[in-house]
């Protein structure tokens, strides 16, 4: 009796496991969120561990952070990768620049821009190589950040936004086409103490491959226009954070399951009927 019951607690607790590790597509409020593989074209899923969200990123694989405003109104999303402002380049703080998204609009960033036209892919790669350790600002690599920021008034005759092809439509094009809507104001913030007892815990478990980053890929053409934009509240109204590293190392880190099972050798895995040993083929 005390066996069958240890046993029928163990597959609850673990059943409770798997349904609290199952992923979502896309996080946020305000605006919904997501990563995407270019290359495959794949949503990564978003794993909650812990209280904090991870995506499993494939070495080499260039990415995506899409943001679809979810409001029927205008929003600022100030983006960060590695701890870095991916419009102007600066260690990361709420006041700087960002993105203007209309009501309902999505956008994909694809890369560090560069200027009004042109960005450089994100792709992930070794820590060592990401952008933020080669300019110096590795203590932050392997973490997405996006602040989004509500319009104080808006526009009595607000301008339409220009519509522009996706990053998918780029592709099939040679990236001659361009991408969507604006650019405008990114507030300084520090990590709290609990995303740092978080990065500690997860630099004590050691990872099974190098850690990944976020690189400074190839030239890409994707085109931006300005608009102004007034902040409702100096503090964002809401942050997104999502970190990410290779599947491997979230396997390791014990937010993913392993993909296989071990394998477990058995004493008797032949035949069910009585034989002599065969000859080798």
């Amino acid at each position: 009796m005390n066996t069958s019951l240890s046993r029928l607690t163990l597959s609850a607790f673990v059943a409770g496991a798997l349904l609290s590790a199952l992923p979502v597509q896309a996080i946020g409020r305000l605006a919904d969120v997501h990563v995407i593989d270019r290359d495959s074209g794949d949503t990564l899923p978003v794993y909650r561990h812990r209280g904090e969200h991870w995506v499993a990123g494939r070495p080499g694989a260039r990415y995506a952070i899409s943001v679809r405003n979810a409001q029927p109104n205008r929003l600022m999303a100030v983006v960060s990768v590695d701890g870095v402002n991916v419009v102007s380049g600066e260690t990361a703080a709420w006041h700087q620049t960002g993105y203007v998204l209309g009501p309902w609009q999505s956008y994909d960033i694809t890369g560090w821009r560069k200027s009004d036209h042109e960005v450089a892919a994100f792709h992930f790669t070794a820590l060592p190589a990401s952008y933020a350790a080669r300019t110096g600002r590795p203590a932050h690599v392997g973490v997405i950040g996006v602040a989004l920021f509500r319009e104080k008034a808006p526009a009595l005759t607000p301008l339409p936004e220009p519509v522009h092809p996706s990053w998918r439509e780029r592709r099939e094009l040679n990236d001659a086409e361009s991408g969507p809507t604006g650019s405008s104001p990114l507030e300084r913030g520090a990590p709290s103490a609990s995303a740092a007892d978080s990065v500690a815990e997860a630099r004590r478990q050691a990872p099974a491959a190098p850690k990944l980053g976020t690189g400074h890929g190839e030239r890409e053409h994707d085109r931006v226009g300005h608009t102004t934009f007034e902040r409702r509240s100096h503090q964002p109204d809401e942050v997104i954070r999502i970190r990410y590293d290779s599947r491997e190392n979230l396997v390791a880190m014990g937010i993913l399951p392993p993909d296989v099972a071990p394998h477990r050798p058995q004493p008797f895995p032949g035949s069910r009927s009585p034989r002599y040993v065969p000859d080798p083929d």
